[in-house]
């Protein structure tokens, strides 16, 4: 069957309205039974809407999950870290590192974050797909800032995406595996600053200039 038949959607507003509605319940169903475990009834029955509704807009769960992806990539690409040269160090890596745990561990993103990582042995076009469009874009951006501090000699850094990794790093401690594995919940505004805090610290010594 084709998705998005559009003698049955009157206007793209309601398409893109039920779309979305299909796809949370999807994400709920696949957080809660997993990839396997999940069947296009149940993803039905959860978003609220026929199975031959939705059925117009995605053919299997595949594609369906693939969707989910695309628009966890999507909104994570569009997050509006500052990265903006004229910044010092101390602030933009403290507000930075503050914002990508929150997009990283927030409660209502946990469950396709998840699911990419339980199937991406199986699917491993999934997981690379979404790792490249969201985790080592975030990466990159990252590194091209600081190498902007160390050209304005702010930084002291021989390998940028190295030193950027270690501080994303230092920032999920304590704080993403927990999560990721459902032993706690999504870390407290107190908690992620704790950790950022002193993520930052460690960095700023090993990496900003220091007076001759």
């Amino acid at each position: 069957m084709v998705a998005h038949h559009s003698a049955l959607k009157p206007n793209d507003d309601e398409d893109s309205s039920k779309r979305r509605q299909i796809i949370d319940g999807a994400r709920k169903v696949f957080m809660d039974l997993g990839f396997d475990g999940a069947s296009m009834g149940e993803i039905a029955r959860t978003a609220g809407v026929s199975k031959g509704t939705l059925y117009v807009y995605f053919t299997d769960k595949n594609r369906l999950f693939e969707a989910i992806v695309e628009q966890e990539c999507l909104e994570q690409g569009h997050t509006a870290f500052n990265f903006d040269p004229s910044r010092d160090p101390e602030t933009t890596l403290s507000e930075f590192g503050r914002a990508f745990i929150q997009v990283l561990c927030r409660p209502e993103g946990g469950s396709s974050l998840r699911t990419v990582m339980a199937i991406a042995e199986r699917k491993p076009e999934v997981g690379r797909r979404f790792y490249e469009e969201v985790i080592a874009l975030t990466h990159r951006r990252f590194a091209d800032y600081l190498d902007s501090q160390c050209a304005a000699g702010m930084l002291k850094i021989d390998d940028t995406m190295l030193a950027a990794g270690q501080y994303l790093e230092m920032c999920k401690a304590t704080l993403f595996l927990p999560y990721i594995f459902q032993a706690a919940p999504a870390p407290s505004g107190e908690q992620i600053a704790y950790a950022v805090d002193g993520a930052t610290r460690v960095f700023l010594a090993a990496y900003q200039s220091k007076p001759d």
